[in-house]
């Protein structure tokens, strides 16, 4: 069901978390009719104030429509694109998103292909196209002039002086990132964009004016821009190409509208359409710069750039963005870790696994083992990592008895769990042994002391900590025993929390394979081959039935009414805190956003997309209370608790793009903080 919290709040602003809402918009043009393609451009704008809108884009030349060659040097249409600038200058006092317009402006005997930047009833800055195409279809130095080495400038429109060159960056004075910078069409094709010194200068978000006709395969070629550039220049990107209503005496025009952010595709519009079209994105100018701050390559390409944040000049703006709830018009992935792209899944999952398996293999190849250890347990870590560990044989020509598999039944082991341990081991062919840790466990417990010992029903940390201490202890007497390493079970999502017991523990293996994997993740990966022939029938059918079972360490009993001991029941869902690992780990968010994102992610299990075949009686929602609730736990555990256990994990595979959590790799911290300044904004900001 959908959540119904009050949203008074300034947390339900997505302002408040660093978001700028853009558009690109094609308007329905009329070939070489200014004034109807002024009327156009103001109805769009009056459009995407109404959606709260902060930045729009139009196509290149719009205001005289692109295709109208030697039309272009006529001075009644020059005149008359000057005059309705003024016109949507005036017009723009009234609306709250900043334009971005296309026009020729003639400056000092030369016409100029330009971008206009226009806010609140003013005309703000305008930037020329840099690169201008005169190859096939194109003839633009037949009408303009190149602006690309136009640099502390200014031009006069209407009787009024504004900075005028590519040097301008364009800053607002009420959300803090939101910094764009311009540029045209064919600068973008260029092998240097103009854009790449705009982001190194600070501009956030890149925009791009275009006309650019359509032919076959093109489309795709302005994805591939358009995403190799935002990830490249670590921005957003807005691509709008003109659409219907442009001449078609040679050529033909779909009007493209493109949002990528980080390489991320945000929003597409609809290709071909009659009607004007306004693509709606939200970009997230914060992730942004978060990410700029992890990447010392960012900062050293803008110092042999010439350091353009010193030699670019900020045009300053004042804007009037929507406040209260607006809601989020961006796809935020449920499960950030997963596979998302139906179209690449096989591939993606494909990838994942073998990235663990070949690691294996490196492993056995160096150490030149006898065999590999594993305890079974029947749960989702240990048939994961048997899985993998299948297929590193599989691949090296080494039979699967070369993995020597056991399972360890304790005081809180559950039959359907050591019996999915043994069917799983046999169907996938190891050498398999049972040792019952309890007699040991037992002889421990009375020789410290413990009230177990004595018949008292005491199932402490201690309790739980001899069973899986004795667990490890037994796999590495065997891994000496019979000439192998131990392969390490526990993953990503466990190491976060601190789920593990540290040293002599499930914490420590000789190859911890899936350090880098975390538990939503694990899961998908097992039903993908579970479902795609990777194993024999047998081993795909006992893969679902321990997919369909409850995630518990089984350390302690069953209680009286036969429930079992649940792991997500005392640290939360795992689909929620692998969402805010993801945020936290990846780009540094504050509580108060990962809240956010969370609770536009799950408050509704009916909106947004959920990853390929997700089973409907796994659909989960939650609401803000409840993420709050599991958030402060998160970070109380993830900042203040459990760094001491990941400072001295075992080597393993980094598996994502969001990271991993060795201290080796992507994650280094101090085993003795203070979670106080995360719990802080937590308390503060989120309701």
């Amino acid at each position: 069901m959908p959540n119904t919290a009050d949203t008074s709040h300034p947390f339900f602003s997505m302002h408040e978390h660093g978001f700028v809402r853009v558009a690109t918009s094609t308007p329905r043009v009329k070939t070489a009719d200014v004034a109807g393609n002024r009327d156009a451009i103001l109805a769009e704008a009056r459009r995407a104030h109404a959606a709260h809108v902060d930045l729009l884009v139009f196509p290149e030349l719009s205001l005289s429509s692109y295709a109208i060659d030697d039309l272009h040097l006529q001075g009644a249409m020059i005149e008359a694109v000057e005059a309705a600038v003024a016109q949507i200058v005036k017009a723009s006092a009234d609306l709250s998103p900043v334009l971005l317009v296309g026009a020729a402006l003639e400056r000092k005997g030369r016409l100029y292909n330009c971008a206009l930047v226009i806010a609140q009833g003013r005309l703000l800055g305008v930037v020329p196209k840099s690169y201008l195409p005169n190859y096939r279809e194109f003839y633009e130095k037949r009408w303009f002039a190149s602006g690309k080495t136009v640099r502390n400038s200014t031009i006069t429109v209407n009787g009024q002086e504004v900075p005028f060159g590519v040097d301008l960056v364009f800053a607002s004075e009420v959300l803090k990132n939101f910094r764009f910078f311009v540029e045209i069409c064919e600068d973008f094709w260029a092998p240097t964009p103009p854009s790449s010194l705009g982001a190194m200068a600070g501009a956030t978000i890149l925009a791009n004016l275009s006309a650019s006709n359509i032919v076959i395969g093109k489309s795709d070629e302005r994805h591939m821009l358009c995403r190799a550039q935002s990830a490249r220049a670590m921005a957003a990107y807005i691509y709008c190409a003109a659409g219907h209503g442009e001449s078609t005496t040679d050529l033909a025009w779909d009007g493209q509208g493109i949002v990528y952010e980080l390489g991320d595709l945000l929003a597409e519009s609809e290709r071909f359409s009659l009607e004007a079209e306004l693509c709606v994105a939200d970009v997230d100018c914060d992730r942004i710069v978060m990410d700029r701050l992890r990447s010392p390559t960012f900062n050293d390409a803008a110092d042999v750039a010439g350091k353009p944040e010193e030699t670019f000049r900020t045009v300053p703006f004042r804007h009037a963005p929507a406040g209260g709830d607006i809601g989020l018009v961006r796809p935020v992935s449920r499960f950030p870790f997963v596979p998302s792209r139906a179209d690449r899944l096989d591939a993606d999952c494909y990838e994942a696994f073998n990235i663990q398996v070949d690691g294996l293999m490196r492993r056995i190849e160096s150490t030149h083992a006898k065999s590999m250890v594993i305890g079974i347990s029947g749960g989702l870590d240990s048939t994961h990592a048997l899985i993998v560990a299948a297929r590193a044989c599989d691949r090296l020509g080494l039979p699967r008895s070369f993995i020597r598999g056991y399972t360890m039944p304790g005081f809180g082991t559950s039959e359907g769990t050591k019996s999915n341990a043994w069917k799983l081991m046999d169907a996938v062919g190891i050498a398999a042994q049972e040792i019952d840790i309890r007699p040991a466990a037992t002889t421990m417990l009375h020789d410290i002391g413990h009230a177990f010992a004595n018949g008292e029903p005491v199932y402490d940390v201690t309790f739980e900590n001899v069973q899986a201490g004795l667990r490890t202890d037994y796999l590495f007497r065997l891994a000496s025993q019979h000439g192998g390493f131990v392969v390490g079970t526990g993953d990503l999502s466990e190491l976060a929390l601190g789920w593990c017991t540290y040293g002599v523990g499930d914490q420590m293996s000789h190859y911890a394979v899936n350090a880098g994997v975390p538990k939503t993740l694990i899961q998908y990966l097992i039903r993908w081959c579970a479902t795609t022939d990777q194993f024999s029938a047998s081993t795909e059918e006992i893969l679902l039935a321990i997919l369909a079972t409850e995630i518990s360490p089984e350390l302690v009993p069953a209680g009286a009414d036969g429930a079992i001991q649940s792991t997500e029941a005392k640290i939360g869902p795992y689909e929620l805190n692998d969402f805010f690992l993801h945020h936290v780990m990846r780009f540094g968010q504050k509580p108060s956003k990962v809240a956010f994102l969370a609770w536009h992610a799950w408050r509704d299990t009916a909106a947004g997309a959920w990853p390929h075949a997700f089973p409907e009686a796994k659909k989960n929602a939650y609401e803000l209370p409840v993420i709050r609730s599991w958030l402060e736990k998160f970070v109380t555990r993830f900042f203040a608790f459990s760094q001491f256990k990941r400072s001295a994990i075992p080597n393993g595979p980094k598996v994502s793009t969001a990271g991993a959590l060795s201290p080796r790799g992507d994650w280094r911290a101090p085993s003795d903080a203070s979670a106080a300044v995360w719990l802080a904004e937590l308390e503060k900001r989120v309701p």
